[in-house]
C-alpha cells in the first residue's frame, strides 16, 4: 500500500504542477492580449498618421476597436473553453475557426460601425458596400490570424503537458518497481542470513554471536538505504565484507574469499545490496555444496565512462543455470539495472572456466543513466 500511496502522491504533484501552470498561461495569456492589441492599435494610428489621415474621430475608434477586439476574443475564449474546443480533433476545429473568425468579424464591425456613426466619423448614407465588405474581410482576418495563434499555442502546451504527465507517471512506475524489488530483497536476504545463524548456535554459539554483530552491521545498512536508489560502491563493499565474514563464519574453511577494489571506483554510485546479492548467489549455487567448498573473488575496475564489476565464484554455470533460472537473485540484478540505467548497464554470467564462474556487471559512471 505503501508504494500505492507514492504513486499517488506523485499523481497529486502533477496535478498541483497543473494548477500552477494554469495560473501561469491565464498570466501569460493577459499580458499577450494587452501587448498583441496594443499593437494592433499603435500600427494602425501609425498608418493613418503616415498618410495625413490623422483625425480625432479616427484615433477613438482606433482605439475602440483594440478595446473591443480585448473584450471579443476574451469572450470567444471563455466561449471555447466552455465548450471544450481545445479537446477537439483539427479536423473539427478547422471549420469552427473559419465560421467564428468570419461571426466575431461582423460582430467587430458592427460595434466600431456604431461608435463611429455616434461619434459623427461614419455616416450611413456615404457607406459604399466595396468598402464595407473590405472592412469585414481585414477585421475577419484579424480574428483568424489570433484565434489561429490561440489554438496553435494551446495544441502545443496540451503536447508538452501530455510529454510531462507520461514522465511523471513513468518515473512513478519505475519508482515503485524498484521499491518492490527491494522489499523482496531484504525478506531474502534475511531468511538466508538467519538460517545460517540457526545452523550455528549449536554448533559454535561463540561464533553465532559474532554472527549476529555481522548480521545486524549488514541489516543497518540495509534499511539505511532503502529509500536510495544509488549508493557509493565503497559502502556496499563494507557490507559485502560483512557477508562474507559472516558466512566464512559458517562455512570455516570451505569459504575463501578476496576483495580487490580500485580506489578509483570508490566514490561510484551502485544499487544498493547489489553486489551482496550477487556474492551471496555464488556461495549459495556455486561452492556451498561443494565438498571442499571453494573460493569466491570480488573485483572492481573504473575505465573513462564505466564501473565494472567482476565476481568470481567457484562452481560450473551450467550445473547452477537451473537453480539460478529459478532464483531470485539474478532475476532481481538484471531488472533493477535496467530500471535505473537501461540498456547502457550490462550484466553478464558464463564460465569463466571449468571450475570457475564469472558474473560481470558493467555500469555506466554518474550523469549517463537511462
Amino acid at each position: 500500500m505503501k508504494n500505492d500511496f507514492e504513486i499517488r502522491d506523485n499523481y497529486n504533484l502533477y496535478n498541483n504542477f497543473s494548477i500552477k501552470s494554469k495560473h501561469s498561461r491565464s498570466k501569460i495569456y493577459w499580458i499577450s492580449q494587452i501587448i498583441g492589441w496594443s499593437i494592433f492599435v499603435i500600427f494602425n494610428i501609425s498608418m493613418i498618421s503616415l498618410f495625413g489621415h490623422f483625425t480625432w474621430q479616427r484615433f477613438t475608434t482606433t482605439l475602440y476597436m483594440g478595446f473591443v477586439g480585448v473584450c471579443i476574443t476574451h469572450i470567444f475564449r471563455y466561449y471555447t473553453i466552455k465548450r471544450k474546443w481545445l479537446k477537439l480533433s483539427l479536423k473539427k476545429i478547422i471549420p469552427r475557426t473559419l465560421l467564428s473568425s468570419f461571426v466575431l468579424g461582423a460582430i467587430l464591425y458592427l460595434i466600431i460601425l456604431t461608435v463611429s456613426y455616434f461619434i459623427g466619423y461614419t455616416r450611413i448614407e456615404e457607406m459604399k458596400i466595396g468598402n464595407i465588405i473590405w472592412s469585414l474581410f481585414n477585421l475577419t482576418g484579424i480574428i483568424l490570424v489570433w484565434e489561429l495563434i490561440y489554438f496553435s499555442v494551446h495544441f502545443f502546451e496540451n503536447y508538452k503537458a501530455v510529454e510531462v504527465e507520461a514522465l511523471i507517471w513513468e518515473a512513478a512506475v519505475k519508482d515503485y518497481e524498484l521499491k518492490t524489488l527491494k522489499s523482496q530483497l531484504n525478506p531474502h536476504f534475511i531468511f538466508n542470513a538467519l538460517n545460517s545463524i540457526r545452523a550455528l548456535i549449536k554448533e559454535n554459539p561463540e561464533n553465532a554471536q559474532t554472527a549476529v554483530t555481522y548480521l545486524s552491521n549488514i541489516l543497518r545498512y540495509s534499511l539505511k538505504k532503502e529509500h536510495i536508489e544509488t549508493v557509493c560502491l565503497s559502502d556496499e563493499i563494507l557490507t559485502v565484507n560483512d557477508y562474507l565474514k559472516l558466512e566464512s563464519i559458517r562455512f570455516e574453511e570451505r569459504l575463501k574469499y578476496k576483495i580487490d577494489v580500485d580506489e578509483a571506483s570508490k566514490q561510484i554510485e551502485i544499487p544498493p545490496m547489489m553486489i551482496q546479492t550477487l556474492v551471496e548467489n555464488g556461495i549459495k549455487h556455486g561452492l556451498s555444496n561443494r565438498e571442499n567448498g571453494g573460493e569466491i573473488h570480488l573485483s572492481t575496475k573504473l575505465t573513462n565512462s564505466h564501473l565494472i564489476i567482476e565476481i568470481r565464484n567457484t562452481g560450473n554455470f551450467e550445473d547452477e543455470a537451473l537453480k539460478i533460472s529459478k532464483g531470485f537473485g539474478i532475476k532481481n540484478t538484471k531488472h533493477r539495472l535496467n530500471l535505473i540505467y537501461g540498456e547502457k548497464a550490462k550484466f553478464t554470467i558464463e564460465n569463466e572456466t571449468e571450475e570457475i564462474v564469472l558474473a560481470k556487471i558493467v555500469i555506466p559512471i554518474e550523469g549517463d543513466k537511462k
